[in-house]
């Protein structure tokens, strides 16, 4: 378990790196890390809940996040085209992260945490709000009431005049859309306001399933290039230095998912927390998303790698949880969640005789698909 950050789609190498991987260590109790209080000494109970909760919470946007990105990897709207990570952007992603968290570290010394915290703490209200709107879309959809009409509107903002006209923006929405983004507003404010846990892990997840569903890997080289070289950015930065831990004390942003050991004791104010850091759902959610992808590209009706993977994650995962809990030491999560996530797959391919053609499978963005290969029309005649 970690503490990272992460963002929804945005350029891989810029914003991603930014707010994907800028912290990644765990408190095993938490109680330093957020309030800088004694030490708090959590029930069998309390820990058991608080590791149960966020182990539920990573994983429930890896599964809908993947099952999401199958869509988008069809989709024509473009504000819902993925961003795709070649192997170049994996190579330079994790030195990319390493500056970001250098730096982060060298402002958190010189210039006054409260300041920057304030700044960091609007720069995520928008993302926030975009976020957590573009995740409940497909839910407002589902239960919008027919009664209420449904108006169509478009923001375009341009340049220039006549045939050099240039569009700027160019933003569809609809009343739905507006429902999504006032009642994400309110998340936003409760959480400037009061930094309530639950207003965090609204985000957090948000932030999460939007960075699996819409961050896209375009082979499985990608991702293991990706994969590997965050394991030794990660190792290097939690056991090499204090680094990362410094800037995780003084970092107040939902760049994390959290969960009281006293919830029990102390209900919804309990302070004493357990993290997740969201670059360890978001790393390895992306690479899982992309063997669903491939799973649905063989046409054989099954999701075999996706489920190795998922399960591998659950492994690795618990295993960080049982290291950490048994040495009281922050645990780099992606030591121990990469190797799982890339061997337990390559394993299954190994023994089904299907490495060469895991390995060869080529992504193609929507707009270079051909309409009777697309992946989305394929998937959808199996489900049919």
């Amino acid at each position: 378990m970690s503490e990272a950050q992460t963002a929804p789609a945005s350029a891989p190498e810029a914003a991603a790196a930014a707010v994907l991987e800028a912290l990644n260590s765990t408190d095993s109790n938490g109680t330093e890390a957020l309030n800088a209080t004694a030490k708090f000494v959590a029930t069998p109970e309390g820990t058991a809940l608080a590791y149960g909760s966020l182990v539920l919470m990573a994983l429930l946007p890896i599964f809908f996040g993947a099952l999401r990105s199958v869509s988008c990897s069809k989709s024509k709207n473009a504000s819902e085209m993925p961003e795709t990570i070649t192997g170049r952007d994996a190579m330079r992603f994790p030195i990319i992260a390493s500056c970001t968290l250098f730096g982060l570290y060298l402002f958190f010394k010189v210039f006054s945490q409260e300041y920057i915290n304030m700044l960091l703490s609007l720069y995520f209200f928008v993302l926030g709000v975009l976020a957590l709107s573009h995740t409940m879309s497909p839910l407002m959809s589902r239960i919008f009431p027919t009664s209420i009409p449904n108006k169509q509107f478009q923001l375009l903002f341009t340049q220039g005049s006549g045939d050099n006209k240039e569009e700027i923006v160019n933003y569809e929405f609809d009343t739905k859309n507006l429902v999504c983004l006032v009642i994400s507003s309110v998340v936003g404010v409760w959480y400037v306001l009061k930094k309530h846990w639950i207003a965090n892990n609204l985000f957090g997840l948000a932030f999460a399933l939007n960075g699996v569903e819409l961050l896209h890997l375009n082979n499985v080289s990608t991702g293991c290039i990706l994969l590997w070289g965050l394991f030794v950015y990660d190792v290097f930065w939690v056991f090499g230095t204090n680094v990362m831990v410094t800037v995780a004390k003084s970092f107040e942003a939902p760049i994390k998912l959290v969960f009281p050991q006293d919830l029990l004791e102390k209900g919804l104010g309990a302070s004493n927390f357990a993290m997740l850091g969201l670059g360890d759902i978001v790393i390895p959610g992306i690479f899982i998303a992309l063997l669903l992808r491939f799973d649905v590209s063989l046409k054989k009706n099954s999701k075999t790698y996706f489920y190795a993977s998922f399960l591998a994650y659950i492994f690795g995962l618990g295993l960080t949880i049982f290291v950490m809990h048994t040495f009281k030491h922050a645990q780099p999560a992606l030591l121990y969640l990469v190797p799982a996530c890339v061997g337990f797959p390559v394993v299954v391919a190994l023994i089904k005789g299907e490495l060469t053609e895991m390995f060869r499978y080529e992504e193609t963005p929507p707009e270079e698909e051909e309409p009777a290969t697309a992946i989305g029309d394929s998937s959808e005649k199996k489900d049919q």
